[in-house]
């Protein structure tokens, strides 16, 4: 692959990279299975990445991405994934902290929504992150209408949760 397309991938990947970590955050439960499921993600939007024709924006993209490899990854009991060795690509990001220490108004909501099913927090993800219904839809490949009826049904889910 040529120099100049590795060098947008990581500028891009640079600029995105919150939305990978917050995917992770919503599908993990610990450091390390976070650690493994970003590099999964980057590993799949690399191998992607020559296929990304701009469409969309490449945040939209990455959100597609990113939770379909989640989701299939997180759906298998058994993770039988061929990797790449990280080491000799961990030149091509710089490992940005992660505050692992919300606040406790945040936890609640994780804890709310890893009760929901896997399209469910994908949804309600992509909400918490101001995209508007269209882009959720596109993202999640549903109709705007059904994306709308899906929210509110589980806003109505997360406040029996959250006030039992």
């Amino acid at each position: 692959m040529s120099e100049n397309l590795e060098q947008s991938f990581v500028a891009q990947l640079q600029a995105n990279q919150n939305i990978i970590h917050k995917i992770c955050r919503l599908y993990t439960a610990g450091e390390d299975a976070h650690k493994d499921l970003f590099q999964e993600i980057t590993i799949q939007l690399w191998k992607a990445y020559p296929k990304f024709r701009g469409d969309s924006k490449f945040s939209t993209w990455t959100y597609r991405v990113a939770l379909n490899t989640a989701i299939t990854l997180y759906r298998k009991t058994k993770r039988t994934i061929s990797t790449v060795d990280y080491e000799s690509h961990q030149h091509f990001v710089k490992d940005v902290d992660y505050n692992y220490e919300e606040e406790e108004q945040i936890k609640l909501m994780y804890k709310a929504v890893y009760q929901l099913n896997d399209i469910e927090k994908a949804l309600v993800f992509m909400y918490l992150e101001d995209k508007d219904y269209q882009e959720i839809a596109i993202t999640l490949g549903i109709s705007e209408v059904n994306a709308r009826v899906k929210m509110n049904r589980i806003k109505g889910k997360l406040k029996k949760i959250l006030n039992p």
